[in-house]
């Protein structure tokens, strides 16, 4: 069984957030893939602790997708201040006998996660306007991704998600849990929060989503954010009237379009004008919406605290609705020449959004939490739910598959991420010790 197939088997997905099926990409046939380990949220310890600590899963992941795609190298692009994790690293590469695999360093700003950012950091390609990596050669895989690619290779399903818990929890943590597990016994093992209310994130504070505590974790969990109610990050993903107050305070300062990474690396973006064209009713502009990476710098940079990002995304679903597609694929020529001087460094994201007092360790243990329950999300990736293949009362044990991805669709397979026996299914698979 080839690369492909053993990754198809094994349910992987994209670790980083888009839950893309690995597989899908490992067919692709390009010059380069780039490891993503720019960690590119703020707070969150995961893909840095995972690089320092299995560096060699990580490595033969990466050398998996370069003879899958037939790649030419493989780059791991990580943080500078990443020491451990680039020590680790540069020690298994010492050990293979090819010489494609290599390290990049990045600077500590944000967003240098992004892919379109990524790609053009490491390699001066600018990919299109709504375009992908693979437009320019090039595919980009997470870190966890590229070591749930060895393990399904060794014969290893994808049961496991590494994260990190962090906010207002009296323990920050990284440790690996059970898909399924749940948010509240997460929160709990990270010794619980000492706040009467707080607000949960799927996520880091730029990009992550708001989340009940009673929700599950799944495979592109990367972290478990406990805020206070009240914090600023709270009040932007949770106002639901940014278009009403676009209409009534954009004083058109063109701060968002001058900050956002799409607009700097070339692309005809220019984020203000479609917050005017939102206010004012008009059709001009608003396709732009499209190309939005929804990194959130524009909220965050706002001099009057409004919300281009969720106008944006307001903007994009109603475009959707209407069975409007993206008209924008220009490939930039050239970068904005201000670029290098708007980098945003981390710090000041956290300053600015009062998170400085979260930006401390969270260790990774490998001890194994009691879990006795799990209730498995059947979609946890780009493309449709998988379908289950188990029946309220069967006995399952870790690793089985559960759930296949349906004939000729875009899914992913999920296997029981502990031994137990089904109780129940829904749009979840729960099963119970």
């Amino acid at each position: 069984m080839n690369i492909v197939e053993l990754v198809k088997n094994a349910g992987v997905v994209g670790a980083g957030g888009a839950g893309f099926p690995t597989h899908i990409k490992l067919q692709a046939k390009v010059d380069t893939v780039i490891a993503n380990g720019a960690e590119c949220e703020p707070l969150l310890r995961v893909d840095q602790q995972m690089m320092a600590l299995y560096a060699a899963r990580v490595v033969r992941g990466l050398q998996l997708a370069v003879e899958s795609t037939g790649a030419k190298n493989g780059i791991i692009a990580l943080k500078e201040k990443y020491h451990k994790a680039t020590e680790s690293l540069e020690q298994e590469i010492s050990k293979l006998p090819q010489k494609n695999i290599s390290i990049f360093h990045l600077g500590n700003f944000y967003p240098a996660g992004d892919e379109f950012v990524l790609v053009y950091e490491v390699t001066g390609k600018i990919i299109p306007e709504g375009g992908l990596p693979l437009n320019v050669g090039i595919v980009v895989d997470n870190i966890v991704t590229l070591m749930n690619i060895a393990n399904a290779v060794d014969g290893k399903p994808v049961t496991d998600r590494p994260l990190t818990v962090c906010g207002e929890v009296k323990n920050p943590l990284t440790a690996f849990f059970p898909v399924g597990t749940s948010v509240s016994e997460i929160i709990n093992f990270a010794g619980g929060s000492q706040l009467a209310e707080y607000t949960v994130l799927d996520g880091g504070p730029m990009m992550g989503t708001i989340i009940p505590e009673k929700s599950s974790i799944t495979k592109k969990t990367s972290g478990i954010l406990v805020l206070p109610s009240d914090s600023e990050v709270v009040y932007q993903k949770s106002n639901r009237h940014a278009v009403k107050q676009i209409k009534s305070a954009c004083e058109q300062c063109q701060d968002c379009t001058e900050i956002c990474p799409r607009f700097l690396l070339g692309h005809e973006f220019e984020c203000h004008k479609i917050q005017r064209s939102t206010s004012a009713g008009l059709a001009d502009n608003i396709t732009q919406a499209f190309m939005c990476c929804e990194c959130g710098l524009c909220d965050w940079i706002c001099p009057v605290k409004l919300l281009p990002r969720r106008v944006n995304q307001e903007n994009k679903k109603l475009l959707f609705k209407q069975g409007v597609k993206n008209p924008h694929h220009k490939t930039p020529t050239a970068v904005h020449p201000m670029r290098e001087y708007r980098r945003v460094p981390m710090e000041r994201v956290l300053g600015r959004l009062d998170l400085i007092k979260y930006d401390k360790p969270a260790p990774f243990t490998d001890k194994k939490f009691d879990i006795s329950k799990v209730a498995i999300p059947l979609h946890q990736n780009v493309g449709v739910p998988a379908e289950p293949i188990v029946k309220v009362g069967d006995v399952v044990k870790k690793g089985q598959l559960i759930a296949k991805i349906p004939d000729g669709k875009l899914s992913a397979n999920i296997h029981a991420s502990i031994d137990g026996k089904v109780t129940e299914i829904n749009d979840r698979i729960h099963i119970k010790m």
